[in-house]
């Protein structure tokens, strides 16, 4: 019998720091736009004012981001069609949107039997998609909201890049952001909180570098409301605030080392009070990944964790340093935004964390793009020819990278047929489920959970404590009849016999006798 695992959690580099770059003293937009009237009585009607819109740039991040927007949701939604889901995330977080949409205290049943998901994680920003979830309940919502957060952080990424190294260089760096191996990864991992997280850190670090202090600081801030370890990356956001603004505005920084320490705070009093207080375990869960023994006979704690798995975390740091941003990123102090994601990754012993895999790098996408933005600038005025060089071809060369490696990442499954069809495994799927009741109490594993958590109360299969379900939902070409009803015997032992009411193609849904 080969069961499907649950998924674990969450990344960083270390950077060196210049001195902060010199802002140009004007915008494109400040300039005479080609192509649009520009004298006295002038049209001014809204074709008029597209039209100059257009022609001075200001349409090309949200054209960009509206692309991206369409091709993130097609890889997540036709994944959900083919009932290709590879974690139970996006049925924990329908469960808490649900509850959300009722107006009720955000539980999931998968994670226990009416468990308080902010004892799980601090993510009360999940909220905002509940309206959405009222209006059109079930999980596509949820993977288009993410596609929507994903693809709003290619335009402050497009502006500042535009806005710092013209047009065409901030539309190659918005390009490869968008597609950005970290981005693909977690589109094609279901949904994730960390959808809201994206475009916050990537419109504060394009204030950052517009020096616009307040704004930076006022985009960090709602970061603590996103997930509990996020409070400490708004908080690097707002010592690069005040690393930037000290020699022009002392005002300003020390301004942003308050909201530093607060944010720092905040992240703190999450963890030991807010989650505790909602744990059935008065503790926040995670603490014991950090240092634990891993598969590689990992200990000494956390700093002894730091070197295992070293040659994976060795290949994750090149990847998120390397193709992203040709190692340029290092001369830009935007990168010290990494560092909290970085950490607390490594030295955790989840090799989940430590690699290129599901959703953790993602957050670190924006911050990659804008160092490279604020780098790329700080080269092409460097004094050193080859370093000018450099500078100057590496947005071209970043996009040629992006664009390489999608034809091994989720994006190159747009290009083939079969996407798009949900397929006879899906069919097989829909029709051993539609065996299960609307409102019925089920167990299931991860392939069935996603397309029965819209109209069933789900348990992930042996975890529902004392609470015996009436409907098993299964997946798993390996078992036979015999084989599951033991399984389930041997899960709820004080539970009834159990009967097979439907399968096909290793889809399975037992019945327990009498339900």
């Amino acid at each position: 019998m080969v069961e499907e695992s649950r998924t674990g959690e969450r990344a960083a580099p270390s950077a060196g720091a210049d001195a902060p770059a010199a802002v140009p003293a004007r915008e494109p937009a400040d300039e005479p736009e080609r192509g649009a009237p520009t004298e006295p009585g002038a049209p001014d009607g809204p074709r008029a004012r597209a039209v100059r819109a257009w022609h001075a740039g200001r349409l090309d991040p949200w054209l960009l981001a509206a692309v991206f927007c369409a091709g993130y949701a097609a890889i997540s939604v036709t994944r959900w069609r083919r009932w290709e889901n590879r974690s139970w995330d996006l049925g924990i977080f329908e469960q808490v949107i649900s509850s959300y949409a009722r107006l009720e205290a955000p539980v999931s049943d998968l994670k226990g039997p009416g468990f308080p998901i902010l004892g799980d994680h601090f993510s009360p920003v999940t909220a905002l998609i509940a309206p959405f979830y009222r209006l059109f309940p079930g999980p596509v919502t949820l993977l288009v909201a993410q596609a929507a957060l994903f693809a709003l952080a290619v335009v402050p990424v497009t502006r500042a890049a535009a806005h710092f190294l013209g047009r065409a260089r901030g539309a190659a760096v918005g390009a490869a952001f968008g597609l950005s191996w970290g981005i693909q990864r977690a589109v094609d991992f279901d949904f994730h909180e960390i959808a809201f997280a994206v475009p916050l850190i990537a419109f504060a670090l394009e204030a950052v570098l517009r020096e616009r202090w307040r704004a930076a600081l006022c985009w960090a801030l709602p970061l603590l409301l996103v997930k509990e370890d996020l409070g400490l990356t708004a908080a690097a956001i707002a010592c690069v605030v005040a690393l930037r603004a000290g020699p022009k505005d002392p005002r300003a920084a020390k301004r942003a080392l308050a909201v530093a320490a607060v944010c720092v705070v905040g992240c703190a009093l999450t963890l030991t009070v807010v989650i505790p207080s909602f744990n059935a375990g008065g503790e926040y869960d995670y603490w014991s990944k950090l240092g634990e023994s891993g598969a590689e006979g990992g200990g000494g704690g956390p700093l002894g964790a730091l070197f295992t798995g070293a040659e994976e975390k060795l290949r994750t740091l090149l990847w998120i340093l390397v193709p992203t941003t040709g190692l340029l990123a290092l001369r830009s102090p935007l990168l010290l935004v990494a560092l909290p994601t970085m950490g607390w990754r490594f030295v955790s012993q989840d090799p989940h964390y430590w690699s290129t895999d599901w959703h953790y790098s993602a957050v670190l996408m924006p911050v990659l793009a804008l160092a490279l933005t604020d780098a790329v600038a700080r080269g092409r005025s460097s004094s050193r020819p080859w370093l000018r060089g450099y500078a100057h071809h590496l947005p071209a060369a970043v996009l040629a990278a992006a664009l390489a490696l999608s034809t091994a990442l989720p994006a190159a499954d747009l290009t083939r047929a079969e996407t798009y069809r949900a397929g006879p495994l899906a069919a097989a799927g829909e029709r051993v489920m539609a065996a299960v009741p609307d409102g019925a109490e089920v167990a299931a594993n991860v392939r069935p959970i996603a397309h029965l958590t819209q109209r069933c109360r789900v348990f992930w299969i042996g975890g529902s404590g004392d609470l015996v379900p009436d409907w098993i939902a299964y997946y798993d070409p390996g078992h036979t009849a015999e084989s599951l009803t033991a399984y389930a015997a041997r899960l709820y032992p004080q539970g009834p016999r159990w009967t097979v009411a439907a399968q096909e193609s290793g889809f399975w849904v037992l019945r327990a006798e009498g339900s």
